[in-house]
């Protein structure tokens, strides 16, 4: 017989487990096992915080006058070379190939006896072929619009290609190497939406960039970045002043606008650092203000006029800046004046350095260069020169800039007997053969000569702006050096007929 105790006991220990059981599930977020009820779960996470700004509404608005560029040229006619398809014969056993061998469909294709390659347009009729695609944008509601020069560069026909998918024919109207810019019209009536260039001054390292393009041919791309760095010289050309950023640019950008967020140009994608030629977040861009002033002109007349001072320059390190008695290295040491250049009629020289052009100070070639050619030729300009331990002005007026760089030249001349040694920058010199300065015949590898890249076979000209005929006129500038207290010499060097300058110290033996 069951004992009544007992058995309230047992269900009152099961009650009190039940209820522990439910309250712990509870606790751990599993909810209640009532049968009937709906299992409470816990609320996924979100995080409540400040959204970064997107640029939807930059792109909005400036896509529509961001434009694809695809480039053309005419092919000679097979006729016009000479050469007569039909006139290629089969190979040895072509004719028991079976009929949808792919050689022998190749041939068929290639005399032109059978149907063409997919995509072939006309290769005997001298039609266009496409040779090059970017982009670019518009500038004005008619229809001018700027891209590359490499991009339009050989073509012969142009076609614009908008945000939308329509094409438009569009003609030349300018280019200019030196900038790789080139300005195109679309032809007809047609009014189209433009944008305006940024004040690239106030572009700050550090600032966004939105990058508009057609890259790998893909149409309309939009990729974000900040400036990275300005003022890069990547040899491109003598105007050289990128604007670095590192949205992603491509094969394909060039030509395209960098916008800043309020939707103006700050720079022209041209060029990337690429070693595996695709993007790696190193592009180029040509500043807007590089930009404008050019594009105006190719609007105007198609072409660039730019002034022209006719002297081979150089920048001023530390070294040569102490040699001359110059405080700080801005400038441009003038390494050669051209002859017949409104330079040299001036009476600038080499070992001039030029510090200022109509008093804005010239930092160092590159201002100098950009500052002249910004110029119009035609034009008197006051040229402040750092000669002989002071400040000199020159007034001038400018020539324009030949179409191509005038070299200066200099005859190879062999060396006589006459020689003496320059133990102090490890050089060995022999007066030259007509007697115009000292020809170096060896260089001591760990003297200061070879440090600074003087070589056998360069010409010594002149020593602190003292022409030199012997070693006892260099050795006669060295002490002259050192009695005033300066730190080195500057030497002017020849080679391959041009020449630069050299600061060698007085102190090193």
């Amino acid at each position: 017989m069951t004992n009544p105790i007992n058995a309230v006991s047992k269900t009152r220990t099961r009650l009190l487990a039940a209820v522990a059981s439910v309250a712990i599930a509870g606790a751990i977020g599993f909810g209640a096992v009532t049968t009937g009820t709906v299992p409470v779960r816990a609320e996924a996470v979100r995080v409540d915080s400040a959204q970064m700004p997107g640029f939807a509404d930059v792109v909005e608005k400036v896509s529509p006058a961001v434009v694809s560029v695809r480039v053309q040229e005419k092919i000679q006619p097979a006729s016009d070379t000479g050469a007569d398809l039909d006139q290629f014969q089969s190979p040895p056993g072509f004719d028991n190939l079976p009929d949808n061998h792919p050689l022998k469909k190749f041939f068929r294709e290639f005399r032109g006896d059978g149907n063409q390659m997919p995509g072939r347009r006309g290769g005997r009729d001298g039609g266009p072929r496409p040779v090059a695609q970017g982009s670019g944008f518009f500038i004005s509601e008619d229809g001018y619009l700027v891209t590359n020069n490499h991009v339009v560069d050989g073509g012969q026909t142009f076609t614009v290609v908008t945000d939308d998918g329509k094409e438009f024919d569009a003609k030349l109207v300018g280019t200019d190497a030196k900038t790789d810019l080139a300005v195109l019209k679309v032809q007809g009536d047609n009014k189209f939406t433009y944008v305006n260039f940024a004040d690239d001054s106030k572009i700050r390292v550090g600032d966004w960039v939105v990058a508009v393009g057609n890259p790998f041919g893909l149409g309309g791309t939009v990729t974000a970045g900040i400036v990275s760095a300005r003022g890069r010289d990547i040899g491109a050309g003598p105007y050289d002043d990128f604007i670095q950023i590192d949205a992603a640019v491509n094969h394909g950008n060039s030509g395209g606008p960098a916008f800043n967020l309020n939707g103006e140009v700050v720079g022209i994608n041209t060029a990337i650092f690429s070693p595996s030629g695709g993007n790696v977040g190193i592009a180029f861009a040509i500043p807007a203000s590089t930009a404008q002033d050019v594009v105006k002109d190719l609007m105007t007349s198609g072409t660039v006029d730019r002034g022209w001072l006719g002297v081979q320059i150089q920048p001023v390190d530390k070294d040569i800046a102490d040699s001359l008695g110059l405080t700080g290295t801005k400038g441009a040491l003038v390494s050669e004046a051209q002859d017949d250049s409104p330079g040299k009629k001036a009476g600038i020289k080499a070992g001039d350095v030029i510090v200022a052009v109509d008093g804005k100070t010239v930092d160092g070639p590159r201002e100098l260069a950009r500052i002249i050619g910004n110029t119009a030729p035609g034009k008197e300009v006051e040229i402040t020169l750092w000669r002989n331990d002071k400040s000199e002005n020159v007034k001038l007026t400018l020539g324009e800039l030949p179409a191509t760089d005038k070299q200066a030249s200099a005859d190879d001349q062999s060396a006589p007997a006459d020689s003496g040694s320059l133990k102090q920058f490890g050089l060995t010199v022999t007066r030259s053969e007509d007697g115009k300065g000292i020809v170096v015949t060896d260089v001591d590898p760990d003297g200061a000569a070879a440090e600074r890249g003087i070589q056998a076979g360069d010409v010594i000209v002149s020593v602190n702006s003292q022409e030199v005929s012997g070693a006892a006129d260099f050795e006669k500038a060295i002490a002259e050096a050192s009695k005033a207290g300066r730190k080195a010499v500057l030497v002017q060097v020849a080679r391959d007929d041009s020449s630069r300058f050299v600061a060698l110290p007085v102190a090193k033996g």
